[in-house]
C-alpha cells in the first residue's frame, strides 16, 4: 500500500465525521425531505468547489486551470451566500461541508496529475451532480424560497459544467 493510500485510509474517520456533522445539521432542519437533500447537496458542492479551487491555486501550473478555479471560487462563494439568504428563518445551512474524500485525493497531487483529477472530478463530475441537484429542487422543491434560489442558480451551475467540459476537451483530459 502506498503512503498516500494509507494516509487516506487513516483520515477516513475524520472525513466521515465532518460529513456526518454537516449532514446532521441539514437533517435537523424542519424542511421537507426534497429541500433537505437540496441544502445538503448544494452546500457540499459549493464548499468542495471553494476548497478545491484554493488547492488549484497552489498545485496547478496551468493558467487555464487556475483561471477556472478562480472563477469557481468567486461564483460558489456567491452561490453559498444566496443559498443562506434563501434559507427560511431557523434553517441551518451547514458550513464547511466539503466532500473531504475529493479534497484528500487531490492534496498529494501536483501539476498535470492534479489538473486532470481536479477538472474531471470537481469540474465535470462535481458539476454534473450539482446540475442534477439544482434541477431536482427547481422542479420538485417544496420550499418556495429554496426552489426559487435553485432556479436562479441553475444557469450558473450549467455554465460551470460547460466550462469544465470545454477545459477538459481543450487539455485532452477526457
Amino acid at each position: 500500500m502506498t503512503l498516500c493510500a494509507s494516509a487516506l485510509i487513516g483520515m477516513t474517520p475524520l472525513a466521515a465525521m465532518a460529513q456526518t456533522q454537516a449532514a446532521s445539521t441539514t437533517q435537523a432542519n424542519d424542511l421537507p425531505e426534497v429541500d433537505k437533500a437540496f441544502v445538503q447537496a448544494a452546500t457540499q458542492s459549493s464548499s468542495t468547489e471553494i476548497d478545491t479551487a484554493k488547492l488549484a491555486t497552489n498545485q496547478s501550473q496551468d493558467k487555464d486551470v487556475k483561471n477556472f478555479a478562480h472563477h469557481m471560487m468567486i461564483d460558489h462563494t456567491k452561490l453559498t451566500l444566496q443559498l443562506k439568504m434563501a434559507a427560511p428563518h431557523g434553517v441551518a445551512v451547514p458550513k464547511d461541508n466539503s466532500d473531504t474524500s475529493v479534497i484528500d485525493a487531490l492534496k498529494p497531487l501536483k501539476g498535470k496529475e492534479f489538473d486532470k483529477m481536479y477538472v474531471q472530478k470537481v469540474g465535470v463530475e462535481g458539476h454534473e451532480k450539482a446540475v442534477a441537484a439544482f434541477q431536482k429542487e427547481a422542479q420538485e422543491g417544496q420550499n418556495a424560497d429554496l426552489k426559487k434560489a435553485a432556479q436562479k442558480a441553475l444557469p450558473t451551475i450549467q455554465k460551470h459544467l460547460k466550462m469544465a467540459q470545454d477545459l477538459a476537451a481543450t487539455k485532452g483530459m477526457q
